[in-house]
């Protein structure tokens, strides 16, 4: 089977998609609302792939995944590592998160296992942070079909391009 994995976010919770500003142009730009709504984005995109996907009677699936907390170096940029909030970084990624390998699960999964199209994959542990991966739940937003399709087009519109719907549909006969 062919696939599309999307890679998203538990930060997807806290996104909303400002149509009024989706690139940050006119508001100030603040990274962590910015991070929720690009994942929030991320499922959007995959909702609406797999709606034209199904629709063009193709056999591709479009899912997604999020790694959990893990200890990537992504957070590294948050303060000196002498300092409280270095250290603090420092103890809660050794006792909360998983490892960069074990956080790569879920986007494999997503990839390999028999789930249908437009799932969510993430850790099984608490908070979704750390665990085996399972098909996980989404927020409201991130299931409202109607903004998935306003958001595609105007994704369309941004990039200058078009779903490829010949390609994808003979490629995957």
């Amino acid at each position: 089977m062919i696939g599309v994995v999307t890679v998203s976010s538990s930060g997807h919770r806290r996104g909303r998609i400002d149509f009024a500003d989706l690139n940050w142009e006119r508001k100030p730009y603040r990274a962590f609302p910015a991070y929720a709504q690009s994942k929030l984005a991320n499922l959007l995109f995959t909702t609406e792939l797999q709606r034209r996907l199904t629709e063009a009677g193709s056999a591709v699936r479009a899912t997604a995944a999020h790694p959990g907390m893990a200890a990537t170096g992504l957070l590294d940029h948050l303060g000196a590592p002498e300092s409280m909030l270095g250290r603090l970084r420092a103890t809660a990624t050794r006792r909360l998160a998983q490892s960069d390998d074990d956080g790569a699960l879920p986007t494999l999964y997503a990839a390999v296992a028999d789930i249908p199209g437009d799932s969510y994959a993430g850790p099984d542990g608490l908070l979704e942070g750390r665990g085996a991966p399972k098909r996980v739940g989404r927020s409201k937003a991130a299931r409202d079909g109607a903004v998935a399709r306003r958001l595609w087009t105007v994704s369309e519109e941004l990039t200058g391009t078009a779903f490829p719907l010949g390609t994808i549909t003979s490629a995957a006969r």
